[in-house]
């Protein structure tokens, strides 16, 4: 598997990326069987493995741990901070005080001594971002952390965030970590521009779409059944006028896929690769027979002309959903900054 450079750091790592979300109470509890897929991906050619403290309450992490025992040296470990990991209201966010500890409890669940790439999950309105990178700087120094980044950031924050590193002279974000799809194309417009004018590596999250391009979902059939509709129900609700055109994107792109003597998992990776930008795709099997149907995607080369049919069924830097995005600010979701 040919590498690519992440960001301007040097570092190498495989165009495909192992998320880990889905190992754990949120998708396979079998800690057994989430080593044996971890393992596949490995023994394949990824050196790259993806996930976060606040996937399935820290057990993500401990079965990476288990799973890169005797190994660790070989990868490259990202994990993720910000998201709620207790009642306390400080046991969340992107604060000094949370960061310094919270990364130790990463270290511990992940059984390493070090961590490649500490991501903030996302933005936190209520902290500057000048207290983040301070912290994540003092991380990197004390060798806690190689290197740190971000995660569904607007464009706006990460240009603001590259200027405060330049200006306090602290480390800086040498990723992002956005989702991107060939439903959800909305990174296009700003982010993927300030990524490659800032050098930074983009690893995207999610190029099934949340499993709308698994090839289950198409016109005529019963919707599938999976977690993420059991947890996150309205975003699966063909009842929506948005779902459905969701739906008819989905069946469009998977004819489009079958023309061309492709799956549409193949196709749908193989796009969020195809960008010059883009470093690494995340990609998130929940099963053995998951990861094997993503693998191929590395290999599949784009015509131009599925490139322009993928452009009419989905045009550039359209989100079909706009809550895709995975961050809105307070400044839409708060009704009282949009009315005071």
């Amino acid at each position: 598997m040919e590498m690519r450079t992440l960001g301007r750091t040097g570092v190498k790592v495989s165009p495909l990326c192992l998320g880990a979300m889905m190992f754990g109470a949120w998708g396979n509890p079998d800690h057994e069987d989430s080593v044996r897929i971890v393992h596949a991906a490995l023994d394949a050619g990824l050196n790259f493995v993806d996930t976060a403290d606040v996937y399935s309450a820290g057990e993500s992490e401990e079965i990476v741990g288990k799973a890169l025992l005797g190994r660790r040296d070989d990868v490259v470990l990202a994990t993720k901070a910000h998201g709620k990991m207790g009642e306390d209201p400080n046991h969340q966010g992107n604060s000094r005080r949370w960061l310094v500890r919270e990364v130790e409890s990463s270290l511990r669940r992940l059984q390493t001594d070090w961590i490649d790439l500490y991501q903030i999950h996302r933005p936190s309105p209520d902290t500057d971002v000048e207290e983040t990178l301070d912290a994540l700087t003092d991380l990197q120094r004390a060798g806690k952390i190689r290197y740190f980044g971000s995660s569904t950031f607007p464009a706006s924050e990460m240009v603001q965030a590259q200027w405060a590193a330049e200006k306090r002279h602290s480390g800086r974000f040498v990723t992002e970590q956005p989702p991107y799809s060939l439903l959800v194309r909305g990174i296009e417009t700003e982010v993927l521009p300030v990524a490659q004018q800032y050098g930074m590596g983009v690893l995207p999250w999610s190029p099934l779409a949340g499993g709308w391009l698994s090839g289950k979902w198409r016109k005529g059939a019963d919707a599938p059944e999976s977690s993420r509709s059991g947890r996150m129900g309205a975003r699966y609700d063909l009842s929506d006028p948005v779902n459905q055109r969701k739906l008819d994107a989905a069946d469009a792109l998977a004819t489009l896929a079958e023309d061309n003597g492709m799956t549409l998992v193949e196709l749908a990776i193989a796009f969020v690769l195809n960008h010059p930008g883009v470093t690494s795709a995340i990609i998130g099997p929940r099963t053995m027979e998951q990861l094997t149907s993503q693998l191929p995607a590395v290999d599949v080369v784009l015509s131009a002309e599925v490139l322009d049919a993928i452009d009419a069924i989905v045009p550039p830097g359209t989100n079909i959903r706009a809550d895709d995005a995975g961050y809105q600010p307070p400044s839409l979701t708060d009704a009282a900054l949009r009315r005071r």
